[in-house]
């Protein structure tokens, strides 16, 4: 396991902040398998980790291609139970 990854969660409204889209454009990106999904923090809540947030922006940066990114985000969600 990493131990630099930054384990903070962020609510929706900081997501939207740090990725520079709008709500519509998130969720779209959520079907579309470019952004992760939320991690449940009950019945009425959820948030997004930091690390997967800065890593797709990463990527986007980097200049990688949906198709590329489709990958990362799987690899992301599939390594959520490998955490801890």
């Amino acid at each position: 396991m990493d131990t630099q990854l930054n384990f903070r969660l962020l609510r929706l409204k900081e997501v939207l902040y740090l990725t520079g889209i709008s709500s519509s454009t998130h969720y779209l990106h959520i079907q579309q398998g470019l952004m992760v999904k939320p991690v449940s923090l009950g019945a009425n809540s959820s948030a997004y980790p930091l690390f997967e947030i800065e890593t797709i922006n990463a990527a986007r940066i980097a200049g990688k291609d949906q198709n590329e990114i489709k990958v990362l985000v799987t690899t992301l969600m599939e390594n959520r139970i490998n955490i801890i």
